[in-house]
């Protein structure tokens, strides 16, 4: 290896992170105390909502109807079955009456109806044989999941001639919480053990195994505080949680083996452990922080979207990235320092080897080599037979349907989906499904009435009830005519909107909080993406000092990602395969999943492509043989990438296991992601696609090619670009 200068920076980092390690260690482990006292009871402070846009016009709403009309808006429904006798038996009738009057008295409970005091036919199931009690909790989501939990259990079950289930929209946000809590510690139980067990695998040496596992702890408890110092100022989902385990140990996993890994070439090469130290932060030190920048930008895209839901995850990722890059960088060296050959210890692997010395870690040079030879011999056929194939995979997102998460989102045997089941197949017109119209201002009973008259004579409307009048303000409900957020009711969102009113007017309920929610991740999409793209642009030309790299990074990326969002559409909202993976396919996809699946597979995706670009610009600036160089790259980083991959999918899969749909779709949706960039685009299509630009690849105009000679990084190590600069010049020349 061509031993090269350091900038000055560097060589002050390596004695840095150096100098002390065992002070390092030390201090990290005070801290990862620290960090586990100030982020204990985080998951009791995180909400469960978070989907709706907060300035949209259904959120005022919303909030302006809980204020003066809480009746409106019923949050709690206790499902009243009789066993088989009508509900207006008067033995039913009195229990249920004294039930609605007992729930009146409760502390933080509103606005109690009930079938049996309104008579209303919506609250009364069609069979006869079961009828609604409605109720408002009020509060926050954490105030009204603590009223739920007091006062549930004493409705719930016999109650005299009748049986009492619990549900509403409180009930499920609330079953929701607790369901990703439970099934989050299930994850990580499952991924921990597997996660070990494959990096023993990869390593060979127990000692190296466990240094991956102790940064992703890190890392995640890290992120476990910050989150607990957000919820003091903002809303965070409580999905978040599942985001921070599997970055955590899937991004800890990545630096760590690549940062080991390097580590242990340099010492095969005769290297004392201290000076390996030091070429390993040179080198991998610098691709793992490039890597951690471009996946971090990723996932910052998410706060530019108003809804809390993708914001959460923005602050969760973000965290955990850097977290665990910094504990890449700076404790994973000082542990390193400290053993020094000793990381090659404890080979279990021997046991299953009868002879011969082991094997460098995730290294198959031969296979490699002769992947990436016979790629670019074919260069042409694994190009377009590849884009073929993942378009291909992609085609079935062409027919997504976006819909809102409601209680389809819970297994089928949770009480509150139950409930829900119950009230849309067995009610007429589904209540708490419809829209509300707010009116403000002052208005005439005639003014009221001929509105009303105008919204009857919409074609998609059953009934409409009201006006309540309270002040100057009042409220209509409108029942559509098929179901509450498809697409006809999101057409008469629309047209409830312009129906002309001698007063204002504002419109919610499912099907205006999903338009809403459309809107606005419609009017935000092209900035964060024009924000992901430029970024990435620039970060990956400072890593190889080509304008065409940074391109293919791009479109390659975006390309990988195909598999992933043909699939979440075949998958969860066609239903297939609901059976086998244990889930109810509401026939939509939920408006914000494919923005938060986008952001963190494309972060993962630049991930393996930043370790496989590194590599390969190496070896360019150190023979200028552009072939070789994507051999060499695809050698070095080939096994790596697809063990960091394999690890990844694992962690994702087992929070793929969770109950709830959207953390379902959300882990095996970005582990089949990672696992087909890993096998298909990184193995296959990267090198197909570098050996067509051949030597092109690396051309820079004068001036930009200047500006990355100042200020690029690369695991090569800045400054002059050595051997090299003759050949760019060349093909700068020829351009």
């Amino acid at each position: 290896m061509t031993e090269v200068n350091d900038p000055p920076h560097a060589g002050g980092w390596t004695r840095f992170v150096t100098a002390r390690p065992r002070l390092s260690l030390l201090a990290a482990l005070v801290v990862t105390v620290l960090a586990v006292l100030a982020g204990s009871g985080v998951a009791d402070r995180l909400g469960a909502g978070g989907w709706e846009d907060p300035g949209a016009e259904s959120t005022y709403a919303t909030k302006a109807l809980e204020r003066e009309f809480p009746d409106s808006q019923p949050n709690l429904l206790l499902l009243v079955d009789t066993g088989g006798a009508s509900v207006d038996a008067p033995a039913v009738a009195a229990e249920a009456e004294r039930l609605a009057g007992r729930l009146a008295g409760e502390r933080g409970v509103v606005g109690v109806s009930s079938y049996w005091q309104s008579g209303a036919p919506a609250l009364r199931a069609k069979d006869g044989h079961e009828a609604l009690i409605a109720a408002r909790i009020t509060g926050d989501e954490k105030e009204m999941g603590r009223t739920l939990d007091r006062i549930a259990s004493s409705y719930r079950g016999g109650n005299g001639p009748v049986d009492v289930t619990v549900g509403g929209p409180v009930a499920v946000r609330h079953e929701m919480q607790t369901i990703i809590q439970e099934d989050l510690v299930r994850a990580e139980i499952i991924a921990l053990p597997v996660t070990l067990v494959l990096l023993v695998m990869v390593f060979g040496s127990a000692v190296a195994a466990l240094l991956p596992l102790g940064i992703g702890i890190v890392a995640i408890l890290g992120t476990n505080a910050v989150l607990r110092g957000l919820t003091e100022v903002t809303d965070v989902s409580v999905f978040a949680l599942n985001l921070t385990t599997a970055l955590g140990l899937g991004l800890a996993v990545d630096y760590a083996l690549f940062i080991v890994r390097r580590f242990r070439e340099e010492l095969a090469t005769g290297a004392e452990p201290l000076t390996a130290v030091g070429t390993t932060l040179r080198t991998a030190g610098r691709t793992v922080l490039f890597s951690a920048l471009t996946v971090a930008v990723s996932l910052a895209a998410m706060l530019l979207f108003p809804q809390y839901f993708l914001r959460s995850f923005a602050y969760a990722g973000i965290a955990v990235v850097l977290l665990a890059a910094a504990a890449a960088l700076i404790l994973l060296p000082a542990a390193l320092v400290l053993l020094g050959h000793r990381v090659n210890s404890l080979d279990l692997r021997r046991v299953f080897r009868r002879g011969g010395p082991p094997r460098a870690a995730t290294e198959d040079s031969g296979a490699w080599t002769r992947t990436a030879s016979l790629v670019m011999r074919r260069a042409p056929f694994f190009a377009l037979g590849t884009t073929a194939v993942l378009v291909l995979l992609g085609l079935p997102f062409l027919g997504v349907k976006f819909g809102t998460a409601d209680d389809r989102q819970l297994p089928a045997s949770a009480e509150s989906h139950v409930v829900q089941h119950h009230i849309r197949d067995g009610f007429p017109g589904s209540p708490g499904g419809g829209l509300d119209v707010l009116a403000e201002g002052p208005a005439t009973r005639a003014q009221y009435a001929a509105y009303k008259e105008r919204i009857a004579d919409l074609s998609e409307v059953r009934r409409v009830d009201g006006p309540l009048v309270k002040g100057d303000s009042a409220y209509f409900t409108v029942l559509p005519k098929g179901e509450a957020v498809d697409d006809p009711a999101q057409r008469l969102v629309g047209e409830l909107r312009a129906v002309n009113a001698p007063f204002d007017t504002k419109v919610t309920g499912a099907a205006a909080v999903l338009v809403d929610s459309k809107d606005a991740i419609a009017e935000q999409l092209p900035l964060a993406g024009a924000f992901i793209v430029i970024v990435t642009l620039l970060l990956v030309f400072l890593l190889t000092g080509s304008v065409l790299i940074p391109i293919q990074a791009v479109v390659l990326n975006a390309l990988s990602l195909t598999a992933m969002f043909g699939a979440v559409v075949w998958v969860f909202q066609d239903g297939h395969l609901s059976g086998l993976l244990g889930f109810t396919s509401p026939g939509s996809i939920e408006t914000t999943l494919p923005v938060l699946m986008f952001c963190v597979a494309f972060g993962l995706s630049m991930d393996y492509g930043v370790f496989l670009l590194s590599r390969i610009k190496e070896e360019y600036d150190e023979t200028g043989d552009h072939d070789q160089a994507v051999r060499h790259g695809l050698q070095r980083t080939g096994g790596l990438i697809t063990a960091a991959a394999v690890i990844l999918a694992v962690v994702m899969v087992a929070i793929g296991t969770s109950r709830v749909t959207n953390t379902k779709m959300l882990g095996l949706g970005i582990a089949l992601a990672v696992v087909m960039d890993a096998m298909i685009v990184r193995s296959l299509l990267v090198p197909a696609v570098m050996r067509l630009t051949g030597r092109a690849t690396w051309w820079a105009p004068g001036p930009l090619r200047r500006f990355h000679q100042r200020f690029g990084l690369s695991e090569g190590g800045g400054g002059p670009e050595r051997t090299v600069t003759r050949d760019r010049d060349k093909v700068a020349a020829h351009g």
